[in-house]
């Protein structure tokens, strides 16, 4: 059963925005630290971002100042506005919850987050 479920994907030329979005199909995101990871072909997985319960961001480095992470409650989703692409951004991207809490120099461990969505493809070009 899906317990988180990404869209927003597409294709989109350099310098251009995309905005993802991950609704809680079976969770209930309030009670967890959700974020955002991506996974190029032949790579592995690395953290986008994250927010915590209390609304704290955590990002990697190279998306700080592009990308900013939110969360509405009371929709129970997760969003990631991607502004300012780059052709290195194109991967699938995978929206993620744990049981955790996290420090601002917080490096994101896909091993620290038990629920997974499937993924929805980013291209740009």
């Amino acid at each position: 059963h899906v317990q988180l479920v990404e869209s927003g994907g597409g294709s989109v030329q350099a310098g251009g925005s995309l905005r993802l979005s991950c609704v809680g199909a079976e969770l209930t995101l309030r009670g967890y630290c959700v974020g955002w990871f991506r996974q190029s072909a032949g790579t592995e997985r690395e953290g986008v971002g994250a927010i915590a319960r209390d609304g704290s961001t955590s990002y990697a480095d190279d998306v700080k100042g592009r990308f900013t992470i939110s969360k509405d409650n009371s929709k129970n989703t997760l969003y990631l506005q991607m502004n300012r692409l780059r052709p290195e951004d194109t991967a699938m991207y995978y929206c993620a919850a744990g049981d955790l809490e996290f420090d601002p120099d917080y490096d994101l461990d896909p091993s620290d987050f038990g629920y997974w969505g499937q993924g929805t493809q980013v291209t740009v070009s």
